[in-house]
């Protein structure tokens, strides 16, 4: 028979145990809210965004009013660390409010340092075209910065790498998403510091801080929900410690029940000696 006749499917019917496992019902809808999740807790969600805008939104708007570069940075200082003192207060995740706690002061002192009101945005516009390269250059090196960075809050760690390759695509792509559209931000905020005023450059730099994030963002979580789902490895370590514990308490048990068969068959020995050794022995025959 030529080959494009035979049938493509095995004809044999596909029940019981020969029948494919069902996907849950549920799963898609449990893999992007997962994925949301992480990402919510990775970036810091609408509260690390405001805490990311509000000093420089709140910088740029009392210099355009008072040109008064002192004043401004305070001021900026002054909401950042409220809001960080807010977090300690709640106990909250302070991550996100330290790096703007950090990314203000050092755009503080740059502009106090150079007497220069632009170089209050130098720091951050720095970080922002380090972080572009970053991703590009662990991609390119076959460990994407977004896998490194979501992967403990996926609790898959590196298993991405060797075991997920799927996934390790999927980081891949968001990777390059977040270099390219971060370069594509440098790529108009550098020009501005040179030709702009601080003003200018000040709401362009407001303005370009939600959009790209959101693209980004907007882009990961939909290479990450179509992606593989992660590898639980702390559940894997902790199924495996189970295991283990297991064959432990087996092994003792089996010892355990080794030793007392010992005990029996000794007792049992013992007996079987003591009831020769009292048998009554009959008369020895002569020659």
């Amino acid at each position: 028979m030529p080959s494009h006749d035979r049938p493509t499917t095995d004809p044999r019917p596909t029940t019981g145990a020969d029948a494919p496992a069902p996907a849950a019902p549920g799963a898609d809808a449990d893999g992007r809210a997962v994925t949301e999740q992480a990402l919510f807790e990775a970036f810091g969600g609408i509260r690390g965004t405001v805490e990311t805008i509000l000093p420089g939104l709140l910088f740029v708007a009392i210099y355009t009013v008072s040109k008064d570069l002192h004043v401004s940075a305070i001021a900026a200082l002054a909401v950042s660390l409220v809001l960080t003192a807010v977090r300690l207060v709640r106990r909250d995740t302070l991550k996100h409010a330290f790096s703007g706690v950090f990314g203000v002061a050092f755009g503080v002192v740059f502009a106090m340092m150079t007497g220069n009101a632009k170089d209050f945005y130098l720091p951050s516009m720095l970080y922002t075209l380090g972080l572009a390269l970053a991703y590009i250059v662990t991609t390119l090196a076959g460990v994407p910065l977004l896998g490194l960075i979501l992967g403990p809050v996926f609790k898959e760690n590196l298993s991405w790498r060797t075991r997920n390759p799927g996934r390790k695509k999927a980081y891949a792509k968001s990777s390059w998403a977040w270099g390219l559209i971060l370069l594509a931000k440098c790529a108009i905020l550098f020009p501005l510091y040179w030709w702009a005023n601080t003003a200018q450059l000040g709401w362009v730099l407001v303005a370009l801080k939600l959009p790209p994030f959101l693209l980004a963002l907007w882009l990961t979580w939909v290479f990450l929900t179509k992606a593989p789902p992660p590898i639980d490895v702390f559940a894997e370590m902790e199924a495996e410690e189970e295991r283990e514990k297991a064959q432990r308490a087996a092994a003792e048990r089996r010892s355990a029940e080794g030793e007392v068969l010992d005990a029996v068959a000794d007792d049992l020995g013992q007996g079987l000696a003591a009831e020769v050794a009292q048998r009554p022995q009959g008369p020895r025959h002569r020659r």
